[in-house]
């Protein structure tokens, strides 16, 4: 039998549980965030069915995050300039703007500070047996200005064709902030403006919507081609790792973001974790942050009651700022385990440096591409350790940020509902299921 005859059967098989899954969708009005579930189990079932042939199956999934990475910049630069100009009020926006940041940067905080706990207590990393590599090249740190210059916007078509987010909401936010000062002085000459942004944010909407839509069948696409591609040899030797990784995350996106939801935010976490974990689901598939942002907001407005504007400004900052996987779990795990691998002689003092390095180094790399890969060099690189020893768990980094990003984008989600609750703005008759969704709206 031939890899072709393979291939088109594991097409045939998905496009049966495409149809039982619109079938449940337009029959049955089984709910968005049962069918995505739903999909990952069908995706295991193909995924495992046709271990090797995910050509034909993957392509569904790719063509999903081709068309979500098309419409988030567009999203992006109407729905923060048409969330800070609706803001208006500059004492209100500096408020959002300052407790989101915050939120965000405990989120990594956290993050750095179980991992390093479970790091020490697991011993993670003694007694492995590996040589470092000698042909490794450290990926290239940004320095300090770099990074500043980089995040303000040069030329936006080369910024969106590079899929480099923060230049552009920077952009976004210069000209909402224009807008604000402009219309107390010149309100007529500016109101042209601001309808074509309430416009053009609106007809953006409907579109993301249209899109989500499609999100079950991505994600089973999706998880088809990660379990049919992954190789058990390039697991075994690194298992340990992998499972403490996956554990630290589960531990963050329920224990962590679930309390602070209850603490903070005085909300039902079940709740929380119902309304985001279909943007969760995308975000573990597709392992990217700001691909998720549309679903990452549609779920906090429709799902969960959060203020449109709010939620634009939060799931938009959330995917370069405070990423508690990428920046506070991954870059400590891999920090205590090449301390352990190569016996450092560590003092408590200099473990808790490194949670502090991890905070700072999550705002320093905001929005390079490779953020995992770049923090953890980062942290190496201020901590005094090899970069040399991130190359021996690359095996699993691409398994491992599925769980980085899926945890991104929950404590995103977390902080802007943070935000909004404390600033009295949460709608929690439709956070708690109280009030429907009207129809025209609904995914």
């Amino acid at each position: 039998m031939s890899v072709e005859i393979l291939d088109l059967a594991a097409l045939a098989l998905t496009a049966v549980f495409f149809a039982l899954l619109y079938y449940l969708h337009k029959k049955k009005h089984v709910d968005f965030g049962v069918r995505t579930i739903l999909a990952v189990g069908l995706g295991l079932i193909v995924g495992l069915a046709f271990k090797g042939h995910h050509v034909y199956v993957a392509a569904v999934g790719t063509v999903y995050a081709h068309v979500v990475s098309a419409v988030v910049i567009p999203l992006l630069i109407f729905s923060i300039i048409s969330s800070i100009t609706n803001l208006g009020n500059s004492v209100r926006l500096k408020n959002i703007g300052l407790k989101t940041v915050f939120f965000l940067v405990l989120n990594t905080f956290f993050a750095s500070l179980i991992t390093l706990v479970a790091g020490v207590a697991t011993n993670i990393g003694h007694g492995v047996q590996y040589e470092l590599a000698t042909d490794y090249t450290a990926k290239e740190v940004p320095t300090f200005v770099d990074t500043v210059i980089s995040l303000f916007p040069q030329n936006l078509a080369s910024h969106w064709a590079n899929g480099e987010v923060v230049p552009i909401v920077v952009f976004s936010i210069l000209v909402a902030i224009s807008y604000n000062k402009l219309v107390v002085k010149k309100p007529e000459e500016v109101a042209p403006f601001k309808k074509f942004i309430d416009a053009g944010d609106l007809v953006m909407g409907r579109v993301v919507s249209y899109v989500i839509s499609f999100t079950p069948y991505a994600v089973l696409s999706l998880i088809a081609r990660a379990v049919s591609r992954s190789s058990p040899a390039d697991l075994i030797p690194l298992l340990s790792v992998l499972v403490l990784a996956y554990i630290l995350c589960a531990i963050q996106l329920f224990v962590v973001e679930g309390a602070l939801v209850k603490l903070v935010g005085k909300l039902d976490p079940v709740r929380f974790f119902k309304g985001i974990w279909p943007a969760a689901t995308v975000a573990f598939t597709s392992q990217s942050s700001v691909g998720t942002i549309p679903v990452t907001v549609n779920q906090l407005t429709k799902k969960l009651g959060v203020n449109e504007d709010v939620a634009a400004f939060g799931a938009s900052l959330g995917a370069n700022l405070g990423m508690p996987g990428c920046a506070g779990i991954w870059p400590t795990l891999l920090a205590v385990f090449t301390i352990h691998l190569l016996g450092i002689e560590y003092t408590p003092v200099q473990y808790a440096f490194l949670v502090v390095l991890a905070v700072v180094v999550s705002i320093g790399t905001v929005g390079v591409p490779g953020t995992a890969t770049i923090t953890a060099t980062a942290l190496f690189a201020a901590a005094g350790l090899p970069v040399e020893a991130i190359i021996l768990l690359s095996p699993i980094s691409s398994i491992v940020d599925m769980a980085r990003t899926a945890t991104n984008v929950v404590g995103a989600a977390a902080a802007t509902i943070l935000v909004d609750a404390t600033e009295g703005q949460l709608d929690e008759a439709v956070y708690n299921g109280e009030a429907e969704v009207p129809a025209a709206e609904a995914v």
